[in-house]
């Protein structure tokens, strides 16, 4: 991969099966993570933005009987795979998760969810999956 080609472009050139992308945002906004309404709106904002066509619902479940790990969980099929997260209550962290067999831009997603969020940093890793 050079300088200026993005990962989008990598996984296109190799004709990477698929994009998996791991996006882990930190210091966000504690109300925000706890709207089941505000979490939907994120999905529909980020499938637009990234080109994903949802398929069904978004599937959205608060639980969590330990408080290290209590929050919402997010699943939303696409037609070319799913993207799922973990909205954790004690530590206001997103855990994000992009799988597509149609190449997207990972640093755009992970850009829009931390502002999104209104976190205060963010992680990425990306997987080309062959």
């Amino acid at each position: 991969m050079t300088e200026t080609e993005s990962i989008k472009d990598l996984a296109i050139k190799t004709q990477a099966w698929g994009l998996a992308s791991a996006i882990d945002i930190y210091g966000c906004d504690p109300e925000l993570i706890r709207d089941a309404k505000a979490i939907r709106n994120f999905v529909v904002k980020l499938c637009d933005l990234i080109e994903m066509k949802r398929f069904g619902e978004t599937i959205i479940v608060n639980f969590g009987e330990e408080e290290r790990v209590a929050g919402y969980s997010m699943v939303q099929l696409i037609e070319t795979s799913m993207i799922s997260a973990h909205f954790v209550n004690f530590t206001s962290a997103v855990y994000l998760d992009v799988f597509s067999c149609k190449p997207y831009d990972p640093e755009v997603a992970r850009d829009f969810a931390q502002d999104y969020f209104k976190g205060e940093r963010s992680t990425l890793n990306v997987t080309l999956r062959q």
